[in-house]
Formats: C-alpha cells, sequence, structure tokens
C-alpha cells in the first residue's frame, strides 16, 4: 500500500493561519458547561451558539472533549455533539480534545469519526488521550472491567490499531485484515467506490511527557493542556520538539495548547465570571462535583484558606481581564511557550458571558467578521 494515501492534504489539515494581529491561529475548546438553573438542552444550544459565532471570526477549529459523571459537563459523548455541530457550520473545524481513547474500541471510533468525515468532509480532527476522563469508578462503568489500561504499552498498541482501522491497511494475515471502518478507505477500493481515502487527522493530547514524546516520535501534531497542567507546559513541548521525527502527516512539529481565557469589558466583571470556574474546580477537586455555579454564589462563598489558596493558584493561570489585557496575557503565553496554536476555553456559568468573551478577544486581535 502508499504510505501515502490519504496523507496528501493532511498536513493542511493540521496548520492553521493566524487572523488579524494574533501571531498563531486561535481555536476553541468547548466542555459544553452546564450553569446551575440551566439544563443541558441549553448548554449544547449555546455551544452551537458559540461555534457559530467563532467560525464567523475566522477561529481555526472547535474541538470538545469528553469527560463522564461530571454535572457541570454535558460532552460525554463527542462524536454525538460534533455530528450536531456539522449541521450547523460550513467552514470551521472540529473535532475532538479529546476522545479518550482506553474508554472505547478503537473499530468504534474509526467507525465514528469516518461518519463525521463523511458528514463534513476535510474539517474534522480525531485528537486522542489517554486518561479516562473521569473517576476510576466511572472508568471501570465505561470500559466493563476493573483493569484500568493506561499505561506506555497499552496506548500505542490502541493508536496503532486505531490508525490501521483509519487507513484500512491491516497487513495479509492480521487478525482484523478483512474487517473495515465504515465509512472508510475501503469503499474507495470496492468495485465502482468513489469514496475519498482521506480520513481526520490524529492528533495527541497530553498533560504530562508521555503523550508529547509519543507524538515527537510517530510525528503527530501534539496538543497539550495548559489550562490544568501548566507548570507542565513548557518541559512537555520541549520534549515533544526534541523527539520529533518527520512523518507523512508533517514534516515539522505542530503544537498547541490549550488556555482558559475570558474577557469582559471591565476587569472586575471577569474576575467575577472566572470565579464560577474556580469554585467548580474546587468542588471537583474535593469530591462534589456539581453544576457550574452563578457569580452571585461564588462571590458569596465563604473560601477556606486552603481552598483559597487553590483559587489564587488556579486563577493565576486563567487570562483574564478587559480584551487588551486577555490580548496581552495571551500574546505573552505565545512568545513563552513557542505554540503554533491556541485554543481558548472560556468556563463560565452563563453561555452569554462565554459567547461575549470569544467576540471581544476577536475584536481584541482584529479578526475578520466573516457573515
Amino acid at each position: 500500500m502508499d504510505e501515502n494515501r490519504g496523507e496528501a492534504n493532511r498536513d493542511g489539515q493540521i496548520r492553521g493561519t493566524a487572523g488579524g494581529t494574533a501571531s498563531v491561529p486561535l481555536s476553541v475548546l468547548d466542555l459544553v458547561t452546564v450553569g446551575a438553573g440551566r439544563t443541558a438542552s441549553q448548554a449544547l444550544r449555546t455551544s452551537v451558539d458559540i461555534a457559530r459565532l467563532t467560525e464567523r471570526r475566522g477561529f481555526h477549529r472547535f474541538w470538545v472533549a469528553e469527560h463522564h459523571s461530571m454535572p457541570g459537563v454535558a460532552s460525554s459523548s463527542p462524536a454525538v455533539i460534533l455530528a450536531h455541530l456539522a449541521a450547523h457550520t460550513e467552514r470551521i473545524r472540529l473535532g475532538s480534545g479529546g476522545v479518550m481513547l482506553p474508554n472505547h474500541a478503537p473499530l468504534v471510533i474509526a467507525e465514528q469519526f469516518g461518519t463525521l468525515e463523511a458528514m463534513a468532509p476535510g474539517r474534522v480532527d480525531l485528537g486522542l488521550g489517554r486518561a479516562p476522563g473521569t473517576d476510576g469508578a466511572t472508568a471501570a462503568a465505561l470500559r466493563r472491567t476493573d483493569r484500568l489500561n493506561e499505561g506506555a504499552d497499552d496506548f500505542p498498541q490502541q493508536l496503532a490499531e486505531l490508525t490501521r482501522f483509519l487507513d484500512d491497511d491491516f497487513p495479509d494475515g492480521h487478525p482484523y485484515a478483512r474487517i473495515h471502518a465504515v465509512p472508510g478507505p475501503v469503499q474507495a477500493t470496492s468495485p465502482g467506490g468513489v469514496q475519498s481515502p482521506a480520513r481526520p487527522p490524529v492528533w495527541l493530547l497530553g498533560s504530562s511527557g508521555f503523550s508529547a514524546r509519543l507524538a515527537g516520535v510517530l510525528g503527530l501534531p501534539f496538543a497539550f493542556a495548559h489550562h490544568f497542567s501548566a507548570r507542565n507546559t513548557v518541559p512537555a513541548l520541549d520534549l515533544y520538539r526534541e523527539s520529533f521525527t518527520p512523518s507523512a502527516v508533517l514534516d515539522a512539529p505542530y503544537a498547541l495548547i490549550g488556555v482558559s481565557a475570558l474577557a469582559a469589558e471591565t476587569e472586575r466583571e471577569a474576575r467575577r465570571q472566572v470565579l464560577t470556574g474556580a469554585l467548580s474546580m474546587v468542588r471537583l477537586r474535593t469530591g462534589r462535583p456539581g453544576l457550574v455555579p452563578t457569580p452571585e454564589e461564588a462571590e458569596a462563598y465563604d473560601f477556606s484558606p486552603m481552598e483559597r489558596e487553590f483559587v489564587d493558584s488556579w486563577l493565576a493561570d486563567v487570562v483574564h481581564g478587559t480584551p487588551d489585557e486577555v490580548r496581552g496575557g495571551l500574546d505573552a503565553l505565545t512568545k513563552r511557550t513557542g505554540a503554533d496554536e491556541l485554543m481558548i476555553t472560556a468556563n463560565a456559568h452563563g453561555g452569554e458571558a462565554r459567547l461575549r468573551s470569544y467576540e471581544l478577544i476577536a475584536d481584541a486581535y482584529g479578526l475578520p467578521d466573516l457573515g
């Protein structure tokens, strides 16, 4: 088989173009957050609104992340949400940030994302993580086993199997050689087949050095979760670049980082909004996950000294303030990390604040309104 089959335009699908005065492409990570007093239906409608807004303003891609058993995060089924978003957008890239590979059979993921590729040809990304996206008990329920395999041996093997299904290139004699992920490349090789052999580019996601090194060795694009592992960002990106081997997918490293950022008309209002996300994290870290609290509830909450210390540390890594302050913070982060792309996630109670934040950030960078 031609090793470049389906790879010809993969580099072009991965690398974005900076808009306005931004030095790197800007993208969005959405968690479909559910605020107190809101429903999951409202949260999903807000995600559609954000996808439409960011598409109109020239953001490069829009990803959703797999989480489970968290009342305030309604993104348990990325493929379902992405299909919904594909029906309401036309240009913006859509993808998973990410699908947690150990939770699923590789064939199922290949089928789901082959279907998404057929729905939105040429604009689907498949981001993969090896963490469960939840606690151990929920992971066991998802996988129907108490043996949670996330080690160095299992994830690369699962990734290799998924890639084989995506490319439909198991070698002769392999137990899966006659199994095909459909929709997929096999349709192009069937009699009368006209299906495109292209498939979604694979990204590796991580918050430590494991996926950074693996992405580099395999020559894949890498997405680092700076928004919840800021101390590891620069070491992980350095490891990725040092480990990088050119591949049919990329001839040079390409790394994006996820960053929490929220802009408002005033610094005080931005602080009010991001405090809701900080309180959510306090509750999650202490085993009390719930809906995202309102700004009023977050302001009135009596933080213990230990909780206050956590909040201060957490908010230090959230870029927030006026549009100019956010732009300055994002530019400084780009310069410090050398990231090739920024993927912004705005965690707040209400959809209105998140929508407004993305609009203000677009204005701050002079991104065009594409209508």
